[in-house]
């Protein structure tokens, strides 16, 4: 009902009817002593006993998973389930190779994948609706940017609790049209950009283009924007602008025909980690996802040829 603001709207959230939420309700006030719900004229909003007690309650549900997950792996990891959210551009080429490995070596073990941006993809891990989360953050741009110890507990703002592995810095590059008049060149500055039209990503990359562009004293001229980066090569190709790619998806872009992908100084680098919580690395399953995800970082680091 906190998140939904009302009954109605909490019942029809987790596929119940109002009536059967309503019961629910009265009979946890009955177990806890206390109202956990009054009426405000033709609304109801909870009272603070409530308040406290529903925010606790993504606490509760990503434990009560953890456990339910620990019972599941007593009998090893020849079977399990374990959700995964990536945000696009790891799912492009980190995860598949991660993905290939766990088959290998656990052929028993379904990972199940879903796409999310940090934070969203960090409070799907904290509601216990995923176990393992590729997130990332922008050095010296965001308050989670520090460096930390491989599986060491964060103490970030966006992610209180949660153990990170640290994966993989990754370094932005350019994409232009293959016959941009600066595609000859093989280093860029972003201020060589300045008067370009630019094509962004992600809110967060976005962002990211934002500031980096403040810091070289231009304001980008942002005509597209779209979290696809099979899209934003599209758009490239076309000459519809430039665009800032994660170097992950580097790749996937100098494979495509229409574009040419050069090296930029005047931007940060991402730092890419996978989150869970304490309780979920102790379950096997979780473990070797992690693992696999922290190996295939490694190759992809690797030099080709």
């Amino acid at each position: 009902m906190a998140e939904h603001g009302s009954l109605t709207g909490a019942a029809h959230a987790i596929g119940i009817s109002q009536p059967a939420a309503s019961q629910h309700v009265r009979r946890l006030e009955r177990r806890v002593g206390t109202a956990l719900v009054e009426r405000a004229g033709r609304a109801v909003r909870l009272t603070p006993a409530g308040a406290a007690l529903a925010r606790h309650g993504d606490t509760i549900g990503a434990t009560l998973r953890a456990a339910l997950l620990e019972v599941e792996a007593l009998a090893g990891i020849r079977a399990g389930v374990v959700r995964l959210a990536t945000f696009p551009s790891s799912t492009a080429t980190l995860v598949p190779r991660a993905l290939a490995m766990l088959r290998q070596d656990h052929p028993g073990l379904t990972v199940r994948l879903v796409e999310a941006e940090p934070p969203e993809s960090l409070a799907l891990l904290r509601s216990g609706e995923c176990d393992v989360v590729l997130a990332f953050s922008y050095a010296g741009l965001d308050d989670d940017a520090g460096a930390l110890a491989d599986g060491a507990a964060d103490a970030a703002d966006d992610a209180p609790g949660l153990v990170r592995t640290p994966l993989i810095d990754d370094v932005a590059t350019v994409v232009l049209a293959h016959d941009h008049p600066l595609a000859g060149q093989s280093r860029l500055h972003l201020s060589d950009l300045a008067q370009e039209e630019w094509i962004a990503g992600c809110p967060r990359c976005r962002d990211h283009l934002l500031r980096a562009a403040r810091a070289a004293a231009f304001s980008p001229d942002v005509s597209f924007a779209t979290d696809d980066y099979s899209a934003v090569l599209g758009l490239v190709a076309a000459g519809l602008g430039v665009a800032l790619v994660p170097g992950l998806v580097r790749p996937v872009a100098e494979r495509h025909p229409g574009v040419a992908v050069r090296d930029v100084t005047g931007v940060s680098v991402r730092r890419v980690h996978a989150a869970t919580s304490a309780d979920l690395m102790r379950v096997p399953a979780v473990a070797a996802t992690v693992a696999a995800l922290r190996e295939a970082a490694a190759e992809f680091r690797r030099p080709l040829g």
